[in-house]
C-alpha cells in the first residue's frame, strides 16, 4: 500500500495488474475502508486485462483524518433534512477531488470509474465535473440525492446512525449484524464477516470520520440535475433486495444519466458477497470494453 499526497489529503491506495492496461478506479462507500473491495475481486478484475486501483476515501482507513472535533452531525443533519443549507468540513466534491488527485498522482489521463453507495455519488460527481478524465462509469447500490426515491427502511436507517462500540470484539459483532440487516436475504458467511471486521477495525477505527462522510451527502443534497449532466457511457447496479437505498434510487440513477444501462440483480442487497462476484465482474468488465471500443 501506498500514499498519494493530493491537494487536501493523502489517500492511500493499492494497484492490481499491468499499468499499461485501461484503469479502473474502485471508490468505497460510507466508512468503508478500501478493504470492502476484496483483495481477490480486485485481482479478479484485473485479471481481465485492467489496471485495478482502490484506496481509502479521505477520512477513513489509512487517508487523512479530518478530526473536526467541533462539528454536531445530528445537528447538521438535522438542519439538512429540514431543507436548510448546511456547512460541514467537506464535500463530496472534495472526496470526489481526491480521487483525481490520486488519479494524477499515478499518472492516469482517463479512468473508467466504479463507486458503491456513497461511492458511486462520488464517481457521479467526478463523471459530471470532469468528462474529459472518465471512460466510463459503474455507480453500484447508490443514488442521486432524491428523497423521492431510495429510501432506506426503518431497520437500515437504525443500522446507518448507530455508533459502533468502541472495544474490538463488540465492534465486530455490531459489524456482523450490520451485514444481516443491509444484505437482505443473502447467505452471510459470518465467519468470513468476522475475519474482514477484525482486519478493519486493526487497520483504523474512526467512527467520526464516518459521521462527516455522511455530513457530505447530506449536504450535497439532490443532486438529479448534476447527474442528468453525465455524458459518460454508464453501467447503474442495484440490488432488488437493498435496504439502505431502496432500488428506486438506482432506477433513477439509469433514468437521468443519458444512455445509461440498469442492471437490478434479485438477489442482491446492500453488499457485495462473494457469490455474486462473477456476475458482477463480468457486467463491469463487459461495460468497460464497449466504453474502450467507443475511445479506439
Amino acid at each position: 500500500m501506498d500514499i498519494a499526497q493530493t491537494a487536501n489529503a493523502d489517500i492511500c491506495y493499492e494497484t492490481f495488474g499491468q499499468r499499461t492496461d485501461p484503469a479502473v478506479l474502485l471508490i468505497q462507500g460510507l466508512g468503508v475502508q478500501m478493504l470492502g473491495w476484496d483483495e481477490e475481486f480486485c485481482s479478479l478484475l484485473a485479471g481481465r486485462g485492467f489496471f485495478v486501483v482502490r484506496f481509502d476515501n479521505r477520512d477513513v482507513g489509512l487517508s487523512t483524518c479530518f478530526n473536526e472535533a467541533n462539528f454536531d452531525l445530528s445537528n447538521a443533519i438535522g438542519r439538512a433534512l429540514a431543507g436548510e443549507k448546511i456547512e460541514v468540513p467537506y464535500s463530496l466534491m472534495d472526496m470526489a477531488s481526491d480521487a483525481m488527485g490520486l488519479m494524477d498522482h499515478l499518472g492516469i489521463e482517463r479512468a473508467h470509474l466504479v463507486g458503491v453507495s456513497m461511492g458511486g455519488m462520488i464517481a457521479q460527481t467526478l463523471a459530471a465535473e470532469y468528462p474529459e478524465r472518465v471512460s466510463s462509469l459503474t455507480s453500484i447500490m447508490s443514488s442521486t440525492g432524491s428523497r423521492a426515491v431510495g429510501q432506506p427502511t426503518p431497520e437500515a436507517v437504525q443500522v446507518l446512525f448507530e455508533r459502533p462500540p468502541e472495544d474490538r470484539a463488540a465492534a465486530i459483532e455490531a459489524s456482523v449484524r450490520a451485514q444481516k440487516v443491509l444484505g437482505g436475504t443473502t447467505r452471510l458467511d459470518e465467519e468470513r464477516a468476522r475475519l474482514k471486521a477484525g482486519a478493519a477495525f486493526d487497520r483504523s477505527f474512526n467512527p467520526d470520520g464516518t459521521g462527516r462522510q455522511l455530513a457530505a451527502i447530506y449536504a450535497a443534497g439532490n443532486r438529479t440535475d448534476h447527474v442528468s449532466g453525465i455524458s459518460a457511457p454508464a453501467l447503474v447496479i442495484h440490488g432488488a433486495q437493498d435496504p439502505l437505498i431502496d432500488v428506486s434510487g438506482g432506477r433513477h440513477t439509469a433514468e437521468v444519466i443519458p444512455g445509461a444501462r440498469l442492471v437490478i440483480i434479485d438477489e442482491m442487497g446492500h453488499d457485495l458477497p462473494p457469490s455474486l462476484w462473477d456476475r458482477l465482474i463480468d457486467e463491469i468488465s463487459a461495460h468497460i470494453r464497449a466504453a474502450e471500443a467507443t475511445i479506439e
